[in-house]
C-alpha cells in the first residue's frame, strides 16, 4: 500500500465512523505530521476524497470534510434508487439457489447489527463495521444481478459510501425490526416486480429525516478564514493512524 493509500483511508475511515463530522476542517501539513508522512501523498488522498464526495476543497478557505446540502441528499437518494430497484429485479431473476441463502445469511447479520446500534452506538469502531456489513449486503445483490456494470455504476458513483456518511451524520431514528429481512424476503421470492418495490421502500426509508437533519449542518456562508498560527501537534485528527 502506498503512502497515498495509506492516507486516504486513514482520512476516509476517520470520517466514516463519524470521528470527524462534517465541516471539520483539514490541514494538509497537520495530517502529514499526525501521519507521519510528507505533504505529497496527502494532498493526493484529499484530491481523491473529493472525488468520492467526502471532502470539498475551496481557494483559500482550505478542505473540510463535506457538508452536503438537502439536494446533495435527495439526488444521491434518486440515483441509489434508480441503481439499486434494477439491481434487485436482476438478483430476483437470475441469483442461484445459494446466493439466495448467502443473502438470507447476510440480512439477519445485518439486522442484528443494527439493533445492537440503536441499543449502544456509541463505538465509533462497532459503528463502523455495522455499516461495512450494510455496504457488503448491497453489494452482494449487484454482484449477485449477473450484471458487472451495474455493479461499477454502484461502486464507481460511490452510492452506498455518500449513503453511509450521510446516515451517520444524520439519521436519528432507529431502523424498524428486520428492516433487511424483509427486503431480502422480497429478492429472493423470484417476482422481479415485487423485488423492485420493496428496494424502492428500502431505499427511501428516512431520507426526508436525513436530509432534514443535514441541511442543519449547511452554513450560509463559507468564509475564507484569517492565517492563524496554532500550537504543533494540535487539531482534529490527534488520534489519527495510518494503516499498516
Amino acid at each position: 500500500m502506498s503512502l497515498s493509500d495509506k492516507a486516504y483511508h486513514a482520512v476516509r475511515d476517520e470520517i466514516l465512523r463519524g470521528q470527524l463530522r462534517p465541516g471539520t476542517p483539514l490541514s494538509r501539513r497537520r495530517l502529514a505530521r499526525q501521519l507521519g508522512m510528507s505533504v505529497l501523498p496527502v494532498t493526493d488522498a484529499l484530491r481523491r476524497l473529493e472525488g468520492d464526495g467526502l471532502v470539498e476543497s475551496r481557494a483559500r478557505a482550505g478542505t473540510r470534510v463535506r457538508v452536503p446540502s438537502e439536494k446533495d441528499v435527495r439526488e444521491l437518494y434518486e440515483l441509489r434508487e434508480a441503481l439499486e430497484t434494477q439491481s434487485a429485479r436482476l438478483f430476483a431473476e437470475r441469483a442461484t439457489p445459494a446466493h439466495r441463502q448467502e443473502l438470507v445469511r447476510l440480512g439477519k447479520q445485518v439486522d442484528a447489527l443494527f439493533d445492537r446500534m440503536a441499543e449502544d452506538g456509541d463505538d465509533p469502531a462497532f459503528r463502523f463495521s455495522v455499516h461495512s456489513r450494510h455496504v457488503e449486503l448491497h453489494m452482494r445483490i449487484a454482484e449477485h444481478a449477473g450484471s458487472a456494470l451495474l455493479q461499477s455504476m454502484i461502486e464507481r458513483n460511490h452510492v452506498l459510501i455518500l449513503n453511509w456518511l450521510f446516515d451517520v451524520a444524520g439519521r436519528r431514528t432507529p431502523l424498524p425490526a428486520g428492516f433487511h429481512s424483509q427486503l431480502v424476503d422480497a429478492l429472493i421470492s423470484g417476482d422481479a416486480g415485487r423485488a423492485d418495490a420493496a428496494m424502492r421502500a428500502h431505499v427511501r426509508y428516512g431520507v426526508v429525516e436525513v436530509a432534514s437533519q443535514l441541511s442543519a449542518l449547511t452554513p450560509e456562508e463559507w468564509r475564507e478564514r484569517p492565517r492563524a498560527r496554532r500550537p504543533a501537534g494540535r487539531g482534529p485528527l490527534r488520534s489519527i493512524r495510518a494503516p499498516k
